[in-house]
């Protein structure tokens, strides 16, 4: 297995339900692309794809979410553009992609163009229950290596907040990632300021393994609020995943429709850390983790939603926030999977 270990900026949520607020997500998606170093065709595609996949959502859904962030794999940058809505759904995806096409009086070419245009493109829709569109697009694509483990996530502070609580990040172990999420107690910058440096522990010694990790945090801590944190060390070369847990960070291994639940330990990283225990379990090429915070209620269910499994893990991650976030809290949902036919 060798890959580049795509890396994942905190994402920016804009509402959509008018047209000024589709131009403010299509404003802000022009600022990330001037920053990343796009080129005027690229940016130019990128104000093409936001504007199409918000206006979809105006005429469709009446309104909805757009979600933006910078992307990185190696030297290369990108944008990942989410569309998220609880509009009428389609019940054929594949007729709506054809040009021509339409259901509210428009010439229906915006899905087609916005797959041509991304140069990744996954979408998830199921009549009445909305839609969900997954974009990327690189400034030079040609140089993009796929990573090994395919991440989606959202992160995202509660409503009236600026500054997330929550964090996440991820690291190259070997051949695997060791993925980390973190809930400062509370919300906004001050528990950031135990969440952020949680996770950049995580993520540049991702090597030593969680229980020394979640140790070293511990130490690191010291002096904030303090955090909820899990780990977890994936290592497909010996199929197994190892997890370490402190707080109420949600975590779960599904395999072939089984769902196993990673145990975490009561404590607050930082201030209370009782034990700091390694739990493995098995990883197969066909298995998937799903991490989250309690911004995120625990009654999801991934067999209430047909063919989402076999998605794209960031339309994974952008359903349960759509779906079971709790809006009175930060929300982070991290989904992980082997990109199959890697081994």
């Amino acid at each position: 297995m060798e890959g580049v270990l795509n890396k994942l900026g905190r994402q920016a949520a804009y509402h959509v339900g008018e047209s000024s607020e589709i131009a403010a997500a299509r404003r802000a998606g022009n600022t990330l692309a001037r920053d990343l170093g796009f080129s005027e065709v690229r940016a130019g595609e990128l104000a093409i794809v936001i504007t199409e996949a918000a206006t979809n959502i105006v005429k469709h859904a009446r309104e909805g979410e757009i979600l933006l962030r910078a992307v990185h794999a190696g030297d290369v940058a990108g944008v990942e553009v989410l569309a998220i809505d609880r509009g009428p759904g389609m019940s054929n995806v594949a007729l709506r992609m054809e040009d021509g096409h339409s259901t509210a009086g428009t010439y229906g070419v915006g899905l087609g163009a916005i797959g041509r245009m991304a140069h990744e493109f996954d979408i998830y829709s199921v009549e009445g229950q909305g839609t969900v569109l997954l974009m990327i697009l690189w400034n030079t694509p040609s140089s993009v290596h796929a990573s090994e483990l395919e991440v989606g996530a959202v992160c995202l502070p509660m409503p009236g907040e600026d500054v997330c609580g929550d964090a996440w990040d991820t690291g190259a172990a070997g051949r695997g990632m060791t993925v980390a999420m973190a809930d400062g107690l509370g919300h906004g910058p001050d528990a950031a300021l135990a969440s952020e440096p949680a996770v950049t522990l995580v993520a540049a010694r991702a090597d030593l393994g969680p229980a020394p990790l979640m140790q070293l945090c511990h130490s690191a801590l010291h002096g904030t609020r303090g955090a909820a944190l899990a780990i977890a060390g994936i290592d497909p070369d010996a199929s197994r995943i190892v997890f370490c847990g402190v707080g109420n960070i949600a975590g779960c291994v599904f395999h072939e429709g089984a769902r196993r639940h990673l145990m975490s330990h009561n404590g607050i990283v930082g201030s209370n850390l009782r034990k700091a225990q390694e739990f493995v379990h098995p990883w197969l090429p066909a298995s998937m983790l799903i991490m989250h915070s309690d911004g995120i209620s625990t009654r999801w269910d991934l067999d209430t939603y047909p063919g989402l499994a076999v998605r794209h893990p960031a339309l994974i991650a952008a359903v349960l926030y759509r779906d079971y976030g709790r809006q009175r809290d930060d929300t982070s949902v991290l989904v992980l999977r082997e990109r199959s036919g890697v081994r």
